[in-house]
């Protein structure tokens, strides 16, 4: 394993600007990232001196969801190991939803899987129009379960049955049109709409702002202890099904790189 870190952090002027900086795997998920992220939002989450905390990724890519080789090590890996994966996972996604601060997805690039739930988490999201997006993860023979309650909050039950059922790829105008991104710019434009928005938070009182976030969370019904309940169970989901027959076939074909048992046609 490397030593170079997976994330990178920076402050100026109360924006606390965490980068995933894997880009030679697309900013993939692996335990490391997981564990550096979760760790960079909780002492983001502790410093009065942030304001606002912008998510964001190296390269072309906002974040390619699981690495290879980790998702390797999980098809190999037991049920309890793969739940225990799960909830460092859920954890992860867990924290960004609730964190106090304002937050802004940065999405510069493409975001699969994983990379969606992390869009979905932060309060505002604001992509690139050639960005591409997916949630792939029934080619595998698994499902979103992790993400779930994040990104159906941010595009609704409707939309979610759709993209978690078909795994279409779509790109940033209808990221935007089912909810995803609020904004969808070019990407030169994109700087110049991340500061606009970082302008009008910086007039809000942060008491406030943190309340108001409370609030409108409140009302969707969401709170951090339904979320981790629900987490545990999506966790035992996912866990399960990474080591069933289907989804050991669906990772053992997308690590071989040929088509699973189940697939139809071409794409």
């Amino acid at each position: 394993m490397s030593d170079r870190p997976a994330l990178h952090v920076a402050h100026a002027g109360g924006v606390a600007t965490l980068t995933l900086d894997r880009p030679q795997v697309h900013n993939a998920f692996d335990d490391r990232l997981i564990a550096e992220l979760t760790a960079a939002l909780e002492a983001t989450d502790a410093d009065p001196a942030v304001r606002v905390v912008v998510l964001t990724g190296a390269g072309k890519t906002f974040s390619a969801g699981a690495d290879l080789d980790w998702m390797r090590g999980m098809a190999a890996a037991s049920e309890a190991d793969n739940l225990a994966d799960s909830l460092r996972l859920a954890r992860l996604m867990r924290t960004l939803a609730f964190l106090s601060k304002p937050t802004i997805a940065r999405v510069n690039g493409s975001a699969y899987g994983g990379g969606v739930g992390l869009v979905a988490c932060c309060d505002i999201a604001i992509g690139v129009t050639p960005a591409k997006f997916c949630l792939s993860e029934v080619k595998l023979g698994l499902v979103p379960a992790v993400i779930s309650p994040y990104v159906t909050a941010a595009i609704g039950p409707r939309q979610a049955r759709r993209l978690f059922l078909s795994a279409e790829v779509f790109e940033g105008p209808e990221a935007q049109r089912v909810g995803l991104l609020h904004e969808c710019v070019s990407p030169d434009a994109l700087d110049e709409a991340v500061a606009r928005q970082l302008h009008w938070l910086g007039k809000g009182a942060p008491v406030a702002q943190h309340e108001a976030k409370r609030l409108a969370l409140r009302m969707a019904g969401c709170s951090p202890e339904t979320a981790e309940r629900v987490d545990a169970e999506n966790a035992a989901l996912i866990a399960r099904l990474r080591v069933s027959p289907e989804g050991q076939e669906g990772l053992a074909a997308f690590l071989s790189k040929r088509p699973p048992a189940w697939a139809q046609g071409s794409g």
